[in-house]
């Protein structure tokens, strides 16, 4: 049987469902944690979390689909993972997470991306297609952590 595995890591929980690749069926699904996950909020305007936080919940979440159904891990052909919009994880170079992420509702950086789209220009800004406001990281870049 050729299965695959999808992860959906979200900023209230993760999900996991496994599916047999022939048929389409899932055979199973699961969701860690059971209530939804803290988001880290400093200062007004800030929303973080803990990507070690997201790794243990997609390790929950994959034990509880192994209790509810059995598989052979060899079976599992591909993995699929689909990861909130527009959150910062910034790594060092032996890829450590260096601080919480910052997520796709934090607005701290709103001020900083609209100066930068008045000073770059819209037309400038189209042409590579970017997109400043909330949820757009590039500017938390310029953003004192």
């Amino acid at each position: 049987m050729t299965l695959l595995l999808g992860y959906d890591v979200g900023s209230s929980s993760i999900k996991a469902t496994l599916m047999d690749a022939g048929t389409g069926k899932a055979l199973a699904a699961a969701t860690s944690p059971d209530r939804e996950l803290d988001i880290i909020a400093k200062k007004p305007g800030w929303a973080e979390q803990e990507p070690c936080t997201w790794w243990e919940h997609v390790k929950l979440a994959t034990q509880k689909i192994k209790g509810k159904v059995s598989f052979d891990p060899g079976d599992v052909k591909a993995i699929g993972i689909s990861y909130q919009m527009h959150g910062l994880v910034v790594v060092d170079k032996n890829k450590e997470v260096l601080r919480p992420a910052i997520i796709w509702c934090d607005s701290r950086a709103v001020q900083i991306g609209q100066q930068a789209a008045k000073e770059i220009g819209a037309r400038q800004l189209h042409r590579f297609q970017a997109q400043v406001g909330q949820g757009q990281r590039a500017q938390d870049l310029l953003q004192d952590p």
